[in-house]
């Protein structure tokens, strides 16, 4: 499994890129494997500041549906428009191709109480 340092995660196994005051979200490749075969990403949240720990979407694989849940407040900008047609993105790329949302953050210092590399692995068992 592929665990990049320059990441942050939560155990709820979303990822989170900072990119200035901006971030970059997505599930990891622990979550992916998990869920087996992603065929749907729903994520209607555009535009609407949502609180940490809150839901922001779902992803549905071949035998479950999953909540998304926000890592950190922030508001959402943009939903990743590849994952309509190839949700399987996520499967093969998830923490390239493969990201869910871009939102701005509320408060940048807030990813700093995140899990860290070391830290996700712990959690995971890995």
């Amino acid at each position: 499994m592929n665990f990049p340092s320059e990441l942050k995660y939560t155990k709820d196994h979303e990822w989170v890129r900072v990119e200035g005051n901006e971030a970059v979200i997505g599930i990891t490749d622990f979550a992916q494997r998990e869920l087996g075969d992603i065929v749907y990403i729903d994520i209607n949240t555009v535009g609407d500041e949502v609180e940490q720990d809150e839901v922001f979407g779902s992803v549905e694989a071949v035998k479950t549906v999953s909540d998304l849940f926000m890592p950190v407040t922030g508001t959402i900008n943009e939903v990743n428009a590849a994952l309509n047609d190839n949700p399987e993105l996520v499967n093969s790329d998830p923490y390239g191709d493969g990201w869910m949302v871009k939102v701005t953050l509320a408060d940048v210092a807030s990813v700093d109480g995140l899990l860290d590399a070391a830290a996700y692995q712990t959690l995971v068992g890995a």
